[in-house]
């Protein structure tokens, strides 16, 4: 189980509305945790200013942080949190993502909470740099919100990997659903296991005139569905709850979240240079992008943050 006591919340100062925020206050209330609400600032202009001694310099920086401290305090007026601690800090740091990990490591908080930009015309969710770079190399999971609320009894889907046998993509399925389970738990809600499985090679059934195509997909998928029911039913899930799909995970996963009308997708992840449970890699980026929900991208026990000198 894991419970988030210290939350990070990114604001984004576009928007009238901040839904990160709120979710974190309701994750909170749950949890007992207290909140950072965080903004990272930069002007270069100032950085510019030649003709300005570096104690004017600093005097302006200092200037335009407290303007951003006090529409912080603004922005909590409008979200009501009678039994939720909240602070508020303000940086000067001319590359968000770095200033948001580097206060997540420092404030040794358990969970970075960002809002999403949403495309009008296409309805569906944009990622940005930042979240890219969050996603890759925050060492604390990261959930990335849209704007709605969670249901009651509401759906949240976790992305497996049962192809390997390797320890540490089963500790960070285990993590996954555990995270899940957690959740559900305190939101009412049902968690789901999906996994995506390679069709048959066409290469195969074209160079080998008596290989059984049908056989071999079945074959395939009844392996992963014991893979993937076995892996449940270690955590009290039924089979009715999992989710096995001939098909790349970039189509498999945003599909399901689709039809289960899923809350939130759970995924594992390990950085630019790796590749595991779903995904950050080349392929992830297909899967995230298709998303329209919540996400939480969860790293792997041991990863160690390239921004995190220690």
């Amino acid at each position: 189980m894991k419970d988030y006591h210290k939350i990070l919340v990114v604001v984004d100062p576009t928007k009238d509305t901040q839904p990160a925020l709120a979710r974190a206050i309701d994750l909170a209330s749950k949890n007992q945790a207290s909140i950072t609400v965080f903004l990272s600032i930069f002007d270069f202009s100032y950085e510019m200013t030649s003709i300005l001694s570096g104690n004017e310099r600093e005097a302006m920086r200092q200037g335009v942080i407290a303007q951003r401290k006090a529409w912080l305090e603004e922005v909590l007026e409008h979200h009501p949190h009678p039994s939720v601690k909240i602070s508020a800090e303000v940086v000067w740091h001319n590359r968000p993502f770095e200033s948001i990990i580097l206060q997540a490591i420092e404030g040794e908080f358990d969970l970075i909470v960002k809002g999403t930009h949403q495309h009008d015309k296409l309805k569906s969710v944009i990622f940005t740099p930042t979240d890219w770079h969050l996603m890759r190399k925050s060492p604390i999971p990261v959930l990335l919100v849209k704007e709605h609320d969670w249901p009651v009894a509401g759906k949240i889907l976790c992305a497996v990997n049962v192809t390997s046998e390797d320890n540490d993509h089963q500790s960070l399925n285990g993590k996954i659903i555990e995270h899940a389970m957690d959740l559900a738990k305190k939101f009412d809600a049902q968690v789901h296991l999906v996994n995506g499985y390679p069709g048959t090679p066409v290469n195969l059934a074209i160079e080998l005139p008596d290989f059984d195509a049908h056989t071999y997909s079945e074959t395939v998928r009844l392996q992963h569905e014991q893979r993937v029911c076995s892996l449940a039913n270690s955590y009290g899930i039924g089979s009715d709850f999992c989710h096995v799909k001939e098909g790349l995970p970039e189509d498999v996963i945003p599909e399901l979240a689709e039809q289960l009308d899923a809350e939130l997708v759970i995924l594992g992840t390990v950085g630019r240079t790796g590749f595991s449970a779903a995904l950050i890699g080349n392929t992830a980026e297909h899967v995230i992008d298709s998303i329209d929900c919540d996400l939480l991208a969860i790293k792997p026990d041991g990863y160690h943050s390239p921004l995190d000198v220690n």
